[in-house]
C-alpha cells in the first residue's frame, strides 16, 4: 500500500500561516527573496497572488519534509495548481531555490495580466454538463474540475456573478468566489504560462525519485520534460483533481496526507471513490498522520 501527499492551491491561504514553520526552508526563502520572506504572510502581502502562491510552496515543502525527517515518505506526490510546485521539489524533480524563482515570477506575470476583476468561483451542486451549460455567453471558463458536483469557473467579477445566479436558479448547492484574485486554469492566461515556459528553459529539472501525478491530466510523469511543461502550463490548463485522486487510488495509494494550510484536498479525495484514508496535516497534526503512516507500512 502507498501513500500519497497533497500540496493545496490559492484559496486556502490565511494571515501568519508561515509561522512557527519546521525546518529551514523560510530560512532558505529568505536567501532568495530577501526581506520580503518575512512579509510574504501579512494579511496586506496576501492580496497578492506572488504571497499567496510563495507561501504555498514554502510551507507545502516544509511541512512534506518534516514528515520526511519523522520517516513518512511518499510514494506519489500531487498538488492542485500552484501545489504542483511543492509536490516537484518533494519528489526531487525541481531543487526549492528553483521553485522559489520561478513561483515568484509565475505569480508576477499572472497578476499583471489580470491586475483586478477576474477570479474564480466554486459551483457545487451540479454536473459539468449543467455548468458548461450556464456558461455560455459569459467570458467565463471551466477551470477546475474537483469532484462530480463541484465545478470551478474562471473569469471576470461580472460573468462569474452571472453564472453563480444562475447556478443557485438551476438547484446548485452553493455558488462561492473563491479567495483568488486571477482567472487561472483556461485560455485567459495561455500568454503568461508562455512566458514561464520561456523561464524554465534556464532551470535543469531532474527524474524524480516519487511519482510525479499531474493534477492537470491524472497521470503519472517522469520525464524531466514533462514535468517542466507540466509546471509551467498549469495555470493555462483545466484542473482535473478528480482524476488525480482515481488514479492515485489505481496505484494503491490507501493514506492521502495533504500539507497545510486547510483541509479542502482532503476533504475532495474522499469523494473521489477514496479506498483508503484521507487527513488534513494541520487539522489531524503530525503525530497522527505519522501514525497512519507507519500502521499502513506495516
Amino acid at each position: 500500500m502507498k501513500i500519497l501527499f497533497t500540496f493545496p492551491g490559492q484559496g486556502t491561504q490565511r494571515a501568519s500561516m508561515l509561522q512557527d514553520l519546521p525546518g529551514t526552508e523560510l530560512t532558505i526563502a529568505r536567501e532568495v527573496l530577501g526581506a520580503e520572506a518575512d512579509l510574504l504572510d501579512s494579511p496586506v502581502a496576501l492580496q497578492h497572488t506572488r504571497a499567496v502562491q510563495l507561501c504555498l510552496l514554502i510551507a507545502g515543502v516544509a511541512w512534506a519534509r518534516e514528515l520526511e525527517r519523522r520517516g513518512v515518505t511518499p510514494d506519489i506526490v500531487s498538488g492542485l495548481s500552484i501545489g504542483a510546485y511543492p509536490a516537484a521539489v518533494i519528489a526531487g524533480a525541481l531543487e526549492f531555490t528553483d521553485a522559489l524563482r520561478l513561483v515568484a515570477l509565475r505569480g508576477d506575470l499572472m497578476e499583471q495580466a489580470y491586475p483586478h476583476g477576474y477570479g474564480l468561483t466554486a459551483i457545487m451542486g451540479l454536473a459539468l454538463s449543467q455548468v458548461e451549460s450556464l456558461i455560455l455567453d459569459t467570458g467565463c471558463y471551466i477551470a477546475n474540475l474537483n469532484a462530480e458536483t463541484q465545478i470551478v469557473i474562471a473569469g471576470s467579477d461580472e460573468g462569474m456573478a452571472q453564472v453563480a445566479k444562475r447556478a443557485l436558479e438551476k438547484g446548485a448547492n452553493k455558488a462561492h468566489r473563491l479567495a483568488v484574485s486571477v482567472p487561472s486554469h483556461c485560455e485567459l492566461l495561455a500568454v503568461p504560462a508562455q512566458k514561464l515556459a520561456a523561464a524554465f528553459s534556464e532551470v535543469t529539472l531532474s527524474r524524480p525519485r516519487y511519482a510525479y501525478l499531474s493534477g492537470s491530466t491524472g497521470r503519472v510523469l517522469w520525464q524531466p520534460e514533462k514535468i517542466a511543461d507540466d509546471l509551467a502550463m498549469n495555470m493555462a490548463r483545466t484542473v482535473r483533481w478528480q482524476e488525480a485522486v482515481i488514479s492515485a487510488n489505481e496505484r494503491e495509494a490507501r493514506l492521502a496526507i495533504e500539507m497545510p494550510p486547510g483541509g479542502v484536498l482532503t476533504c475532495l479525495t474522499r469523494q473521489a471513490s477514496w479506498d483508503g484514508e484521507a487527513v488534513s496535516l494541520e487539522r489531524s497534526g503530525v503525530d497522527v498522520a505519522v501514525h497512519l503512516a507507519k500502521r499502513l507500512r506495516g
